[in-house]
């Protein structure tokens, strides 16, 4: 019995490479994004960098799956208010503390997620243990790091948390990648208003759109796709 009916494919090494280096790339190119945001504070502001990084996301997504505002909107709308917070409570933290360490505390919010879906006892000591190192890097009770970009932090895993659980539902309830071209749409409209105290003029400055666009493209635009075609998930 023939059973290549539907005609040769890839060499399953092939597409398991593939797929590998698609997540590689969505776990590392949001670091290096966000290495380069910080660059942009001092002109625009952690919120101006956050506002145009996801502008220029809702731009190129809506370009590419051409969403129609139909379906649970009031779904979109709150994931993006968690995506929108989510990026700038993110860029407050680096602004105030070490890229590592804020990525280290925010990382809190998705792996609570992940011990309250286990079913393992074992999965708690790692959580505990988690908490411990973050204790230890935030060092109570003398320590050095700015308790409000500690707190901002905290902010962005909590924002996580809600990201994570309203990404799957929307990506349920729409097709592709539009829904979440909705989404960061409304996020940037919920930075907009600090983003214009914070930035100014300098959001229409050509250089720093210019930069902001690099930034968004490593951070929003090649995670989600990497993310999607794999369907891993995240953001």
């Amino acid at each position: 019995m023939n059973r290549d009916v539907g005609g040769p494919r890839p060499p399953v090494g092939r597409e398991r490479a593939a797929a590998v280096g698609l997540v590689l790339v969505a776990a590392l190119s949001p670091q290096v994004g966000a290495a380069l945001a910080v660059t942009l504070f001092d002109e625009l502001g952690p919120a101006g960098a956050a506002f145009l990084r996801l502008a220029f996301a809702a731009i190129v997504l809506w370009a590419i799956w051409r969403p129609r505002l139909a379906g649970d909107l009031r779904l979109a709308g709150a994931f993006g208010v968690a995506l929108g917070l989510m990026n700038w409570s993110f860029y407050e933290a680096i602004d105030r503390i070490p890229l590592a360490i804020a990525v280290t505390i925010e990382f809190a919010g998705p792996l609570l997620v992940a011990v309250i879906g286990s079913r393992r006892p074992l999965d708690v000591v790692w959580v505990a243990l988690a908490a411990v190192g973050i204790v230890l890097l935030v060092g109570p009770g003398g320590g050095s790091l700015d308790s409000v970009g500690v707190a901002f932090a905290v902010a962005a895993g909590a924002c996580w948390m809600a990201y994570i659980y309203l990404n799957k539902r929307t990506g349920a309830a729409y097709p592709g990648g539009t829904g979440l071209a909705i989404a960061m749409a409304v996020g940037a409209l919920v930075v907009l208003p600090a983003a214009l105290i914070q930035a100014q003029g300098a959001l229409m400055e050509p250089r720093l759109l210019g930069s902001a666009f690099v930034v968004s493209v490593l951070s929003s635009v090649l995670p989600s796709h990497g993310t999607r075609v794999t369907r891993t998930n995240p953001s």
